[in-house]
């Protein structure tokens, strides 16, 4: 069967002034940086935008470093480059690893880390992240707290036409990932992100479980900032009304997988583990 896109004239801005131009003389325009979750929805005929502008030959949303206590990222950055760069390695190693474990060689070399937040894809790795480590979404408008970013499935707290250019994250004390993906899409079926903060705080985001997206579970934080230990959570339950039930697992067999990986995240700070 043969997929037929609607007609699109094509920008490949070079300054974040052009592609904002560009976007505002349109009608029907859409920002691409690695099309993950642009172009399957427009083959599946749920997006025909008029306007394609593709972010990633802009300089200004590259670039990875630390500056003011904060590692900051530029929201074109790729997945491979943030797993392989030093300084995220350095700073936030499971950053790096959560990275790498991101689809395949061919997502990770497009994919970027401002697209994938911008979608907040409800099985997507990096809105756990930026939940579990406080992180700050920079625009060309403004900043947002991660708490007040993520608002939905599918849905952020991004106006039309505003672009992620960066994401800022402060250097916790300690912080484990884990993530059980489905073996044919790689997409996480659960996965927990735990860190403790450098005010001693605990925060723990699960991705690809909740039927609203990435959300912190209270109370696992509540248990480990009691205990911080993989037993401290034996008790710990999330109602299963409150998650993802489909043909790959049933809504109780990701509450429990759920508690499973944040078990693992605990016992692994400083990296991650990757289980289908």
């Amino acid at each position: 069967m043969s997929i037929v896109l609607p007609n699109f004239s094509y920008h490949r801005p070079v300054t974040l002034s052009d592609a904002l131009a560009l976007h505002g003389g349109s009608d029907d325009a859409m920002f691409i940086a690695g099309g993950h979750t642009l172009l399957p929805v427009m083959k599946a005929g749920l997006a025909a935008p008029d306007t394609l502008i593709d972010l990633r030959a802009i300089p200004d949303l590259q670039g990875i470093d630390i500056a003011d206590g904060l590692l900051r990222i530029g929201g074109g950055a790729t997945h491979v480059a943030v797993s392989k760069s030093e300084t995220v390695r350095t700073a936030i190693p499971v950053l790096a690893a959560l990275a790498g474990s991101i689809g395949d060689v061919q997502v990770r070399n497009r994919g970027t880390i401002g697209g994938s937040v911008a979608n907040n894809d409800p099985a997507a790795d990096y809105p756990s992240a930026v939940l579990a480590l406080d992180a700050t979404v920079v625009t060309d408008r403004r900043s947002i707290a991660a708490g007040d970013y993520f608002t939905g499935l599918y849905a952020t707290a991004l106006e039309p036409g505003e672009i992620v250019t960066a994401l800022t994250f402060p250097i916790p004390a300690s912080a484990g990932y884990a993530k059980f993906r489905n073996p044919a899409s790689r997409y996480a079926m659960a996965a927990v992100f735990v860190s403790r903060l450098g005010d001693g705080s605990i925060r723990v985001a699960v991705t690809g479980a909740g039927n609203e997206g990435v959300f912190r579970w209270a109370e696992a934080e509540e248990a480990l900032a009691r205990d911080f230990s993989a037993q401290a959570l034996d008790g710990a339950a999330l109602d299963p009304d409150s998650l993802i039930g489909d043909i790959h697992a049933s809504t109780a067999y990701r509450a429990n997988l759920v508690r499973v990986m944040a078990r693992r995240a605990v016992q692994n700070q400083g990296k991650a583990s990757i289980f289908s």
